[in-house]
């Protein structure tokens, strides 16, 4: 499944920020070509990664004005090894990051992008490695990861090639009950970005929410975010950011 709080997963939702009335809308979908069992306790799954998530702004009186997209398409091989209450999963993946300025930041009557800054050649393809320890406790789900990723293409060349995540997962159902027969998972979900965009420098999200369904399920999902650190979108990867918000999505997998 797609890392909760990481903002570079394949996702369905809006985030709201409060302080501007600006949203992050996210749409995408990360598909299972095939799979193969070598045991009743291993899997692997070969996927499609096609993802885009654009920032909508209100400027002179419009509202919704799509302004930054980042786009993402590749693909993944995802392992999975299972145990009576415990699951280690790895995943690698490669994807082709492109970020871009849209029609929303132009304004037609000065022929001109609005604001000081003016869109930037962005690109990153890299290649990524994760590896998860996943525990099923009485109360819910416990989840622990870390990963490596080096990009072979980056511009600005002022980008640093290795980065680094790390995060932690945590669910339980037993506290809310269950919703029209369905579960309701209590969720926190934290990730954490160590990249050079030019310094090396700290990016945190973390997530307090709730999922009415099975958490392996479809479901739909309400949640709090902070993030502190370089912008989601690259067009301003150089700026580093404190933002609130509150948003949904929906699980397809």
């Amino acid at each position: 499944m797609p890392l909760k709080a990481s903002h570079q997963e394949a996702r369905l939702g809006i985030l709201y920020y409060p302080e501007n009335g600006f949203l992050k809308v996210d749409i995408g979908n990360s598909s299972d070509l095939f799979a193969i069992n070598f045991s009743d306790n291993d899997k692997l799954t070969l996927a499609i990664d096609f993802m885009a998530y654009a920032l909508s702004i209100n400027y002179a009186g419009r509202r919704l004005q799509i302004s930054v997209l980042d786009g993402f398409f590749g693909g993944h091989a995802a392992y999975r090894l299972s145990f009576e209450n415990r699951n280690i999963l790895m995943r690698f993946r490669i994807i082709h990051n492109s970020a871009h300025f849209v029609d929303g930041l132009w304004d037609t009557g000065a022929n001109d992008w609005i604001g000081e800054d003016k869109p930037i050649p962005f690109t990153q393809d890299f290649g990524e490695i994760t590896v998860a320890d996943e525990h099923i406790l009485n109360f819910g789900v416990l989840k622990y990861y870390g990963s490596a990723a080096y990009a072979a293409l980056v511009r600005p060349a002022e980008l640093q090639k290795w980065f680094f995540n790390a995060g932690i997962e945590i669910s339980s159902d037993k506290i809310f009950g269950s919703v029209l027969q369905k579960p309701v998972n209590l969720f926190f979900a934290s990730h954490n970005v160590f990249a050079g965009k030019p310094e090396y420098k700290l990016s945190t999200n973390n997530i307090l929410g709730v999922k009415f369904g099975e958490w392996y399920g479809k479901g739909l999902v309400l949640y709090l975010s902070y993030y502190y650190g370089n912008h989601k979108f690259n067009e301003y990867y150089f700026k580093r950011v404190s933002q609130f918000g509150i948003g949904f999505n929906v699980d397809f997998f």
